[in-house]
């Protein structure tokens, strides 16, 4: 098929689907409750379903009282029982598939478990709306015309006990349609390489020899790839490469570390940025506006969402609320209800509303990932934006960072201690120091309480990190690559004295 018909129909066929997302936009409560509905009502014979009473649960109110919000660690026996060959334990369908978690610099694993459904009805179908959101805002769009450059933590998939287990990436592009497999680049051959450092050579071989129209990956590591793309052809920025490059789909991590890098490297006002908002256990919301810093929540997933707000959560008071009772400004924690059998599931990451019509989002962090030793609840978000307007301020670039806490000893105060990667350093670390300080103080009520005349904490310890040390602490633990993140902010110090030590 002539690449410019190809362009008309792929186009055509995704914009039709902009009409069922009217659907929900208009009826977002209706549709959430039909979505329990539905789950509660094919999974009645599973053994969850039995053991809860599926079947005789009419609202959400008895779904909340009767059916406990459970944490991976809790469903872990059932999931390995599955993994082993049991199957209708939490999904009547077979679930052959597991999503091995890398959203943890932690040795221990997660094993997700991916039903037919939740590929096709949640994952390949976001994928397809991120397009459909993209071309609708964007009518003179030439996506189809080339093809997209994919940066997925795709390891080989391992069988096990007749189940199969890998990076979320690699079960979808071993199982990815043809349609979606022709439009992007690298083969999949390439993409599911194992080895970090050989697979970046052999996607610039391969997606150098093509017409890229689009960027799809974490910002981190698809850095890395674009950066080693104009250092092996010798060309200044990125559209001297591809010429047609229109636009970056981008999630996993923060962007606004990168932003600026990117518009280095991408130097055209017209170009795009969409965000996307997914993880192993499904995909939950897209970035629907040109230009915009927040997501639409996409809710004819098969996902039916909790949320617990983190002034409560781990409280003895603790209760989720549904999607109706949301509020703006207020940060929660997420629960999940999927089609693949994750019931009442926590997954750890925090979101804020900034629209409930319809309902938008920010992802502001991870319920584990954040500073509250001295009841400052420093959230991931705080330290995104506060660096952001640091480097404004300073001209300096970051590359990667952490920070944890210091903690009290005898009559010594406490601390925030950082470690941060420049790509730029500020002429001056005092200056940058002070600056962080404030501008922490400026976004968090709580933190400038603790600081005020160092009544709890003293002035934050800022490290400059030798050049790589992320990449090499990545590297020592086998987590180069795709979807594994640096742990931005952590209640203890165990990533900080890692980092310290090799750090030397």
């Amino acid at each position: 098929m002539p690449i410019p018909l190809f362009n008309s129909i792929a186009s055509w066929l995704l914009k039709k689907r902009y009409h069922q997302i009217e659907l929900f936009l208009k009826y977002p409560l209706e549709v959430q409750a039909e979505v329990l509905q539905q789950l509660l009502e094919i999974a009645e014979d599973t053994e969850f379903g039995k053991k809860y009473d599926f079947e005789s649960i009419p609202d959400y109110e008895t779904f909340r009282d009767r059916v406990p919000i459970i944490s991976y660690e809790e469903l872990e026996p059932d999931i390995e029982r599955t993994r082993k060959g049991e199957q209708n334990i939490f999904w009547p369908t077979s679930i052959k598939w597991f999503a091995k978690s890398s959203g943890t610099t932690n040795a221990k694993s997660k094993f997700i478990p991916v039903s037919s459904e939740a590929l096709e009805d949640c994952h390949y179908k976001s994928g397809k709306d991120l397009l459909c959101l993209y071309l609708n805002n964007n009518e003179n769009s030439q996506l189809f015309a080339g093809k997209s450059l994919r940066l997925g933590g795709s390891k080989e998939l391992y069988e096990d006990n007749g189940s199969f287990f890998g990076d979320l990436s690699a079960i979808l592009i071993d199982n990815m349609p043809l349609w979606a497999e022709f439009s992007s680049t690298p083969s999949s051959r390439v993409s599911l390489m194992s080895e970090w450092e050989n697979k970046l050579k052999a996607i610039i071989h391969e997606s150098t020899q093509e017409n890229v129209t689009s960027l799809a990956g974490v910002p981190s590591w698809m850095l890395v790839l674009l950066n080693n793309v104009l250092e092996e052809t010798g060309k200044s920025h990125l559209f001297e490469v591809w010429e047609n490059l229109e636009v970056y789909f981008h999630g996993g991590v923060s962007f606004v570390p990168y932003k600026e890098q990117y518009q280095k490297l991408l130097p055209r006002k017209n170009f795009r940025y969409y965000e996307i908002y997914n993880a192993s256990e499904g995909f939950f919301a897209i970035q629907d506006r040109n230009n915009a810093d927040d997501l639409l929540l996409m809710l004819d997933y098969g996902i039916f969402y909790e949320f617990i707000p983190m002034d409560c959560y781990g409280t003895p008071l603790e209760k989720a609320i549904p999607l109706w009772e949301v509020k703006t400004k207020t940060n929660y924690a997420i629960v999940i209800t999927t089609n693949a059998g994750l019931w009442r599931y926590r997954i750890g990451d925090t979101v804020r509303f900034t629209s409930t019509d319809p309902y938008r989002v920010k992802v502001t962090g991870r319920t584990k990932h954040h500073i509250n030793v001295f009841g400052e609840e420093l959230i991931i978000e705080n330290a995104e934006e506060a660096l952001k307007s640091i480097c404004k301020k300073t001209g300096a670039e970051i590359k990667d960072y952490t920070a944890g806490p210091i903690f009290m000893s005898g009559r010594g105060k406490g601390a925030h201690e950082w470690i941060i990667e420049f790509r730029k350093p500020p002429e001056k670390i005092d200056y940058f120091t002070e600056f962080l300080d404030n501008a922490l103080k400026s976004l968090n009520s709580d933190y400038e309480a603790k600081r005020y005349n160092n009544i709890t904490l003293k002035m934050p310890k800022v490290h400059v990190a030798r050049e790589n040390l992320f990449y090499d602490w990545l590297k020592s633990k086998d987590k180069l690559g795709g979807q594994h993140k640096i742990p931005r902010l952590s209640n203890t110090r165990d990533y900080i004295e890692e980092l310290l030590q090799m750090n030397k």
